[in-house]
């Protein structure tokens, strides 16, 4: 085969839709061996499946000098499958319904006021390095699960993109950290712990929770969607006084 015709095959793959999703799902495969295969809790902490296919899906990107709107036209569908996964997570909070009737008062204060604390200190803390307002406004809904971050930044005139990479960002590093961080703490009530992560970490948190233990990531759950809808609600507020 000759060099152009290798240059012609390799740029229409590249282009294709199946190439961004392929990608998307080898990465995530990668990561999921490597955590099967390791034995420390750290190193199955550090080898969170999300973390190790962003890593495989951002070299790839950058060894093969590959535009990120080709990759993306094949990588959209899971974007799309994001809004289904999240209702399915319906299933397990409905099993442990008998938990959330003793705690829904507490839920109900402490997850709007966490969701107060997250906004406002990403706004100052922006403003007090010198950062930008666009900077400060993409930053506010950054514990939003993704696509709320997304429309919630565009909405207020901050960046979607830029507030998208900052709620996975936040969301990685949460799943990673954050069990460990529990257990520091001597925070060791499943319903806690899972109310902690999906407030901060959102879906990839609560996967992580659900990898643990199902009362842990059925909290997760809960949280991640009522955290969601306090941010959607008070950043609006917040910015009327910030």
């Amino acid at each position: 085969m000759s060099a152009d015709r290798i240059v012609e095959t390799w740029d229409w793959v590249q282009s294709s839709p199946a190439f961004g999703l392929l990608l998307t799902l080898i990465g995530y495969r990668i990561g999921r061996e490597l955590q099967q295969r390791v034995a420390r809790p750290w190193l199955k902490a550090v080898t969170q499946p999300v973390l190790v296919a962003m890593v495989v899906v951002g070299a790839v990107l950058l060894v093969f000098d590959i535009d990120y709107a080709d990759y993306l036209v094949g990588a959209s569908l899971i974007v799309f499958l994001l809004g289904p996964a999240t209702v399915a997570l319906a299933v397990p909070l409905y099993r442990q319904v008998h938990h959330l009737r003793r705690l829904a008062v507490p839920i109900l204060v402490a997850l709007p006021l966490a969701a107060a604390v997250s906004i406002t200190l990403g706004l100052l803390l922006v403003r007090w390095l010198g950062g930008s307002e666009e900077l400060a406004l993409s930053m506010a809904p950054k514990a939003a699960t993704t696509p709320v971050a997304i429309a919630l930044a565009e909405q207020i005139g901050g960046i979607g993109p830029l507030a998208a990479a900052l709620a996975v960002t936040i969301g990685v590093f949460g799943a990673v950290a954050g069990p460990g961080v529990l257990t520091l703490l001597r925070i060791r009530d499943r319903r806690a712990r899972g109310l902690a992560i999906g407030a901060v970490s959102h879906g990839i948190g609560t996967a992580r929770a659900l990898a643990d233990h199902p009362v842990e990531g059925a909290f997760a759950g809960l949280s991640m969607g009522l955290t969601a809808l306090a941010i959607s609600v008070l950043v609006p507020l917040l910015l009327l006084v910030l």
